[in-house]
């Protein structure tokens, strides 16, 4: 095979699956990790991917890259609709505390649930920053309190010193976080400062921190860290994590639970 029949066919993967791994592409095209390490400088060179530490991802998975809300909303719906279901098993029936839900179109989809099985006999306080999730359960029957400052308008949500420092005066008793990335060695990340200050006062708040992250997330390393791996109770996703991340998770302690 030529060179550059291998790294169209590498673009196409990467395309595919959004990250493509040396030792991986060796293995699949029978040649020496130097050659595929050479094929992915060329594209990089091209444009066409970003090399990360033993592989390469696509241009679009950049550290500061963020689709908007909208953008995100109709992208992997059934891995999302899923990881909500779970979510709602996860507090179970007779759930009767408080419950924070994060910004995001995952977390967004617990919500909705929520709004639809509204229960008078175990009633649920919900606390949030997205001005998408208040909309959402506004007038469902579940209590809820909405947390201010000034709204992102790419993802809808409150941030800024008054935001965290409202969220600092809470202790729920359950968090479901939204992450744009969940890695080995550098945790929960998202790409905003201002996102990421948010969400690391949810975490330092809540009892039980329930992180919901469909597989795309895995092994994404955005721009700013916002926990590591052993501030996480649990994991709730469409798909078993491998590999290194997977082994991260176990030592860190973290219940992973597949939809």
């Amino acid at each position: 095979m030529y060179a550059t029949e291998r790294q169209h066919q590498i673009e196409e993967l990467i395309a595919a699956d959004g990250r493509v791994s040396v030792v991986d592409l060796a293995d699949r095209f029978a040649v020496t990790t130097e050659t595929v390490r050479r094929d992915l400088a060329a594209l990089e060179v091209a444009g066409t991917v970003r090399r990360v530490h033993g592989g390469a991802v696509a241009r679009a998975r950049v550290s500061t890259a963020e689709p908007s809300f909208a953008e995100r909303a109709g992208v992997r719906n059934p891995a999302k609709q899923a990881i909500a279901r779970a979510a709602i098993t996860f507090l179970g029936d007779s759930f009767t505390g408080s419950v924070y839900l994060d910004a995001g179109t995952t977390v967004a989809a617990v919500a909705q649930d929520l709004a639809g099985t509204a229960r008078e006999s175990s009633p649920i306080e919900v606390v949030t920053h997205s001005m998408t999730t208040a909309h959402l359960l506004a007038g469902s029957g579940v209590g809820l309190t909405a947390i201010g400052g000034r709204v992102r308008g790419l993802t809808a949500a409150a941030v800024g010193a008054q935001t965290v420092e409202a969220i600092g005066r809470l202790r729920p008793d359950v968090a479901f976080i939204g992450t744009n990335g969940v890695s080995a060695a550098f945790g929960l990340s998202t790409p905003d400062p201002d996102e990421a200050a948010v969400k690391r006062a949810i975490v330092a708040s809540a009892r039980r921190v329930v992180v919901l992250a469909d597989a795309e997330k895995f092994d994404s390393e955005l721009l700013v860290s916002f926990a590591p791996l052993t501030a996480v109770d649990a994991l709730l996703t469409d798909t078993a994590p491998a590999g290194a991340l997977a082994s991260a998770l176990e030592e860190a302690g973290v219940e992973v639970h597949v939809a």
